[in-house]
């Protein structure tokens, strides 16, 4: 004979008791509605900004645990009531406590499948480009904007700064806690220091792409410059580049990449942190374990210096800007005259070009310097008879400063330095300038035709004489005395 049940008021649920747990409730279930709102237009649309993303899959899912936990200390003060005498119960019947069980069940069960889903899209969230180059608007713009031109700006941010792995991973996250508050508390250096004392190594990250042991031979590589001068002469300069390589068995050992770890080995020590001044090196071949130190005899290492923890030469310190790059004003100029974009026959156009973003690069914000540009070449050009020119060129002009000069930021080509070559910035000449010597009296090399070969040179747009000997480099503004770098003399503005 079944017991009959016991009399007694309908029992009030654990949650519906309290009003922690009923306040708990509702912002999770809120919470979670919202999310699964934004989540469906996520599938069907995507989002266009990185905030909506960060809503979705890191604030309310936060809000839904917050929420939670909210409901299970609802929940447990309140059973902590009912367990008095005065506030005891009837408990509810077996198949009600099943059903109750299911439901709970089927909730947790839906609750984790949702959080599984968001992590993941969390993830892929703060993994993207948008995230890492346009949360942080002002912190990220000048390497946000700069890497949207370059040539890697079909790779994410994530595959050169943190590459493939936990550990990294992890590294990076905890790193991003401080760079959150330093934007935050407005606390952050302007501009950003470089280089990335803390970049990942890039035999763990560029090789995933660059294979260095299949690198050899020559690469021809063609520059067009013109001259600052009231006629914007053309000078073009054709070279072979000697890439080369460090593997035997893909073609001979020698060239620029005769640096690669793959047989050698080289060490330095900076004097700072900035790796633009280098006074010792230290060279260890592999094959034959011999080991050859070399030190500037021009500027040798300080005590201080000495300090310095010692680097292995990387790819990085070379190639120092695959993407953030920066162009200076002359540089960025050439590209426009060559491409048509600024009409040669004005006269003058990149030396006053130059000098009204060099001007602007002073400006509070990069709308004032806009404005200054204008102001500058539309006064300089008012009598200009043909001003649609002019209207060009200022809005070429307006455009190379929206790309290269960040004054917010105090970001620009002069804080940005460029290792590869050495027009601008001494570059190779950091370690190649003859002065390097080991004790033997032997210099690091510093002949030209040990990186490349000039050969055609000249103001006409294809240079008729062409000699894969090599040509002696023709200096357009005459004979330069030996021993004279090339960026004591270029800054690469007026």
């Amino acid at each position: 004979m079944n017991e009959p049940e016991h009399p007694g008021p309908q029992r009030v649920s654990l949650l519906a008791g309290n009003w922690v747990a009923i306040f708990g409730l509702a912002l999770a279930s809120c919470s979670l509605f919202a999310a699964f709102c934004l989540i469906a237009i996520d599938f069907f649309h995507g989002f266009s900004q990185p905030y909506v993303g960060i809503l979705t899959y890191l604030i309310f899912p936060s809000f839904i645990w917050g929420g939670l936990i909210l409901a299970g200390g609802g929940v447990w003060l309140e059973r902590r009531r009912r367990k008095k005498p005065a506030a005891a119960k009837a408990q509810p019947s077996g198949r009600k406590h099943t059903l109750n069980q299911i439901a709970a069940l089927a909730g947790v069960f839906l609750f984790l499948m949702f959080s599984a889903l968001g992590s993941y899209r969390a993830f892929q969230v703060t993994e993207s480009v948008r995230f890492c180059g346009a949360l942080c608007h002002t912190v990220m713009k000048p390497e946000y904007t700069a890497y949207r031109s370059s040539p890697h700006a079909r790779v994410r941010c994530t595959e050169c700064h943190i590459g493939p792995g936990a550990p990294w991973f992890v590294r990076s996250k905890i790193s991003g806690l401080y760079q959150v508050y330093a934007v935050v508390t407005d606390i952050y250096p302007r501009p950003i220091p470089t280089p990335v004392q803390t970049l990942r190594p890039a035999q763990e990250t560029c090789e995933e792409c660059h294979w260095p042991e299949k690198f050899y031979g020559s690469v021809e590589l063609h520059r067009q410059f013109f001259l600052p001068d009231k006629e914007n002469t053309p000078w073009n300069v054709r070279m072979l580049l000697h890439v080369g390589g460090g593997d035997p068995t893909n073609g001979p050992v020698g060239g620029i990449h005769w640096h690669m770890i793959v047989s050698n080995r080289i060490e330095y020590m900076p004097a700072d942190e900035t790796r633009q001044t280098i006074p010792w090196v230290r060279f260890t071949n592999r094959d034959t374990g011999a080991v050859t130190v070399y030190q500037s005899q021009d500027n040798p290492l300080t005590p201080e210096q000495k300090n310095q923890p010692m680097r292995v030469l990387d790819c990085i310190d070379c190639h120092n800007r695959p993407t953030h790059i920066f162009h200076s004003p002359y540089r960025a100029l050439d590209d426009s005259l060559w491409l048509d974009r600024i009409d040669l026959s004005i006269p003058y156009i990149k030396v006053k070009a130059a000098e009204a973003l060099v001007q602007s690069a002073g400006a509070g914000s990069q709308a004032s310097g806009i404005d200054l540009i204008t102001q500058k070449l539309s006064k300089e050009y008012s009598d200009y008879q043909d001003q649609p020119k002019i209207r060009q060129a200022i809005s070429e002009t307006q455009r190379i400063f929206r790309d290269n000069f960040f004054p917010e930021m105090k970001t620009d080509w002069k804080v940005r330095p460029d290792n590869i070559g050495h027009h601008i910035w001494r570059g190779c000449f950091r370690c190649h300038d003859g002065l390097h010597a080991g004790k033997t009296g032997r210099t690091i090399a510093n002949e030209c035709n040990t990186c490349h070969t000039i050969i055609a040179q000249g103001n006409q747009p294809e240079p008729g004489a062409v000699s894969l000997q090599g040509l002696k480099f023709d200096h357009p503004g005459g004979e330069i005395p030996p021993g004279i770098l090339c960026s004591e003399c270029h800054s690469g503005a007026p």
